[in-house]
């Protein structure tokens, strides 16, 4: 079954990584399907509301936990939980710091979102590249290993160094894609800062990482060239809307739809998505949605000045 021919009736969950390839995710009831987002496939999605909880991740389930109140939230952004859900989702957990140590080993990562944008994070190893994934990092570096409080404890060192920072805007970051150096300059860039958070981490309980290759993803993102000169961003969605068009490589959890008419590309951020319910639907414009233009910035001008 492809993207577009999810059936009626299931929710949503939007869109994860998971070894190496982008997901998108629906429920219904406790069954969940994923589809592999490939560049190249048309979809269409016909919104139906209310826009619902999407549940949580309990400690030790293997697949998340439907939400048993079937709760509404709210339809335009924001938390795609409800207050129930988020007080046991297990990853909002790890974020919060009220889990101090689950047993499971991880990685301190280095991540560049663009010049100027070093984030530094944690990641499960045995998530792999997933999390760098969803995040739409560029470049990346892994920098130590160990336990999680270990872990946790040079994530917030190298933060509070201002070498990175923990968290970046998803406005912020795609500002960068049109402009963000090459491969030689990215590579540079987090060799220095990896050499750099290993200083501050002498004394840690964390083996540092110093052999780990720089990985570089922009090509995976098609982004070589990068973002296309104009497009739409989709900045609201309601009951009715319709989500259509031919997909590029996923960036992060972010797609371009390039649209049959002709009109130029739309962003989705697939976050937007989750806990609308979808009904393929095939030949139809995207319609019903709140747009936002977004242009190349001009190039800085170099020139001096002649007085």
């Amino acid at each position: 079954m492809t993207i577009g021919a999810q059936r009626a009736g299931w929710m949503s969950t939007g869109l994860s990584w998971h070894e190496g390839r982008a997901l998108l995710g629906a429920v219904s009831g406790a069954r969940v399907h994923e589809r592999a987002v490939e560049p190249g496939v048309e979809v269409g999605w016909l919104l139906h509301g209310p826009r619902r909880c999407t549940g949580a991740w309990l400690a030790g389930a293997t697949e998340r936990t439907p939400c048993p109140h079937h709760a509404v939230i709210d339809p335009d952004g924001g938390p795609t939980q409800c207050p129930a859900c988020q007080s046991v989702d297990r990853g909002l957990a790890l974020a919060r710091d009220q889990i101090l140590d689950d047993g499971r080993t991880y990685l301190l990562y280095l991540a560049w979102f663009g010049e100027g944008l070093l984030k530094v994070g944690l990641t499960a190893e045995q998530r792999g590249d997933s999390r760098l994934l969803e995040q739409g990092a560029l470049a990346y570096a892994f920098t130590a290993r160990g336990g999680l409080p270990a872990v946790r404890r040079a994530e917030l060192t190298v933060a509070a160094s201002g070498l990175a920072r923990e968290r970046f805007k998803s406005r912020l970051k795609t500002e960068h894609w049109w402009s963000h150096g090459d491969a030689a300059h990215r590579r540079t860039v987090l060799t220095a800062a990896r050499a750099q958070a290993h200083r501050l981490l002498e004394g840690h309980a964390v083996e540092r990482l110093a052999d780990r290759p720089v990985v570089d993803q922009v090509e995976r993102y098609g982004l070589a060239g990068g973002a296309p000169e104009a497009y739409r961003e989709i900045a609201g969605l309601a009951d009715g809307a319709v989500v259509a068009g031919r997909l590029r490589a996923p960036i992060g959890k972010h797609l371009f739809l390039d649209q049959a008419d002709g009109s130029g590309p739309l962003l989705l951020d697939t976050r937007r998505l989750t806990g609308w319910t979808l009904t393929p639907v095939s030949g139809r414009p995207s319609e019903g949605l709140a747009l936002q233009e977004r242009v190349r910035p001009p190039e800085p001008d170099t020139q001096e000045a002649l007085f």
